[in-house]
């Protein structure tokens, strides 16, 4: 059984998509006593993690539509801090493989969901977790706790 926080999690992120969506047809996403409902039908996940960060841009499509094709209706996707934001406060999201609305508007274009996983921490054998190494700079600085300067820089 999926822990309720795991489950409201879920459902806001695939109901924020399909709100955002720019799709001819919009969906209506809800959260029944023991189901998701995808406009008013039960609907199950069936997802497969991909990384935007790991694929080269090129092989995005593709690697989505064997995802497709393996009966996966839903990508999940880490978006590493340390990958989008290299140099401190300074955030890109448009070169190389960092391109997140991209990614995004493939799997839409495949006819799949997408689950988006922020940080600030992630757990995917990336280096620090996904946190930006100039948090290193303070030698005392407790991460993923509620250190002022740690929260500072996430909350950003």
């Amino acid at each position: 059984m999926i822990h309720w926080l795991n489950k409201t999690a879920i459902f806001i992120s695939l109901l924020l998509f399909s709100l955002c969506s720019t799709a001819q047809t919009k969906h209506n996403f809800a959260l029944s006593k023991s189901d998701f409902l995808l406009d008013g039908k039960p609907f199950q996940i069936i997802g497969g993690e991909m990384h935007p960060a790991r694929i080269p841009k090129e092989y995005w499509r593709n690697r989505i539509q064997m995802a497709k094709a393996m009966g996966c209706n839903t990508i999940a996707a880490y978006i590493f801090w340390n990958y989008h934001e290299q140099k401190e406060g300074k955030f890109d999201f448009t070169t190389e493989s960092r391109n997140i609305a991209e990614f995004i508007k493939i799997c839409q274009q495949e006819g799949m969901w997408v689950l988006l996983r922020p940080g600030p921490y992630v757990c995917a054998e990336w280096d620090f977790g996904g946190l930006p190494p100039y948090l290193l700079k303070y030698p005392d600085i407790k991460v993923r706790c509620m250190d002022p300067r740690y929260m500072t820089a996430a909350l950003r």
